[in-house]
């Protein structure tokens, strides 16, 4: 089992791309591995013959250094290893547990000091018999099943329970065809069994594991203090019509779009806000460059893609590149550097206009997150000769989440008043 993330400590099977007795060359894809974070290619650097495969399709927290398969040298005899198993290979590891296994992912990568000898071999789990039925209790592997991100994609829109669609994809896997052909039974897809139980266990997913664990680290150590402040829009939603219609269709702007570049402009201002906290180093590192992670909701779970040195890009840059890490996230096909590493975050929740504001955990290491709401139109007084009128504003409440052992209270306000000026004079962007 290949290392394919610096945090990865074990990984699941997807569908061999290749079969028993095909030759290999250098930059084959041989199989497919899921991650905590993405289903990721294994392209294979050696020459030779796939003569036994170990581990199949579906073999779950298979961890790191573990035989996978047997390679041999073209031109030798495949067939004496039809019988070998993974005793005859070495055995295998255990993966770690949990809470070794889920290092800081969403931000940073873990240091070259941290401890990464493997557990010792633990015991096989076996099926046992439950007191009340008398049955097998399934193990988890039983219960899971090995789905492409676009067929997950396409279950959750669509509500298709995985559970009840057979995969025709290699090793079982369940495809797009096979969830777009799932034609749900009238009448029983939506009620529950008369004698089933009233809800459904969903297995915790490594990437869940992780969020989880991210999460209760950031609120457990980090001391957040929040500041909220309303912004007017109206000049920038202008901009960027004006922008969009001269633009051709070669590029499409969205709101989000200004308010990353309005962060770089922001956290150029008042560095502190661009910090880390790095205590195993005894310092706060200050960062030269502005690397942006926008927070991206997947069918799996929360990602941040990072927009890197936001300071020195155009808007139609920051957008394109926006969309390809978004649908990327999506699909779990981002390298692991494109998602670690920012030094600020930006979460939107703009696009549901049920959300007039929130607050946001910090990505940890990093010092700060900005909440944005989504637009309103505001009824603002205006004076004038003839007395007082009222005028329709669009505005946006905006919720800055701050770790007060890097960034203070005073500075955290000085940041938000920078980026509220760059957001309400649009056009200071453009210098």
């Amino acid at each position: 089992m290949p290392a394919l993330s610096p945090t990865m400590t074990a990984g699941n099977i997807g569908a061999w791309q290749k079969k028993v007795g095909d030759t290999i060359t250098a930059g084959d894809i041989l199989v497919e591995i899921e991650t905590d974070k993405a289903q990721m290619d294994f392209e294979f650097q050696e020459e030779g013959v796939l003569a036994k495969i170990l581990k199949e399709a579906g073999e779950k927290d298979v961890a790191v250094g573990n035989p996978i398969a047997i390679l041999v040298e073209e031109g030798v005899d495949i067939a004496p290893f039809e019988s070998f198993t993974l005793e005859d290979a070495g055995g295998e590891k255990a993966a770690p547990s949990p809470a070794k296994e889920e290092a800081s992912d969403t931000s940073e990568p873990p240091s070259a000091e941290a401890d990464t000898t493997p557990p010792s071999k633990g015991p096989t789990p076996v099926a046992q018999e439950s007191e009340s039925t008398g049955a097998k209790l399934q193990l988890s592997l039983d219960r899971e099943y090995t789905i492409s991100p676009a067929a997950k994609t396409l279950a959750l829109e669509r509500g298709v329970p995985i559970k009840e669609v057979k995969g025709t994809g290699p090793g079982g896997r369940i495809t797009k065809e096979d969830i777009e052909k799932y034609k749900l039974s009238a009448g029983t897809a939506s009620r529950p069994s008369a004698t089933g139980p009233a809800y459904e266990d969903k297995p915790i997913s490594s990437m869940r594991k992780t969020i989880a664990t991210r999460l209760t680290e950031s609120m457990n150590q980090s001391p957040h203090y929040f500041i909220s402040t309303s912004i007017s829009v109206s000049k920038l939603l202008k901009l960027r019509q004006s922008l969009n219609a001269s633009g051709e269709g070669k590029y499409k702007l969205s709101v989000n779009d200004f308010l990353i570049k309005a962060c770089s402009v922001a956290c150029r201002k008042i560095p502190a806000v661009n910090s880390s906290w790095r205590e195993k180093d005894g310092v706060i590192r200050e960062h030269k460059t502005v690397d942006v992670s926008v927070a991206v909701a997947t069918p799996t779970g929360l990602m941040t893609p990072i927009v890197k040195g936001v300071e020195g890009l155009g808007l139609e840059n920051i957008s394109a590149q926006v969309k390809d890490l978004g649908k990327r996230a999506r699909d779990g096909k981002l390298k692991p550097e494109e998602y670690q590493g920012g030094t600020f975050t930006i979460s939107n929740m703009g696009m549901n206009p049920a959300i007039e504001r929130f607050t946001a955990v910090i990505n940890p290491p990093q010092a700060a997150i900005l909440a944005v709401g989504t637009v309103k139109k505001v009824a603002v007084p205006l004076d004038n000769e003839e007395g007082t009128s009222v005028a329709w504003d669009e505005q946006i409440v905006i919720t800055g989440s701050f770790d007060h052992r890097v960034v203070d209270g005073a500075v955290g306000g000085e940041w938000i008043r920078e980026f509220k000026k760059v957001v309400e004079n649009p056009l200071e962007l453009l210098l």
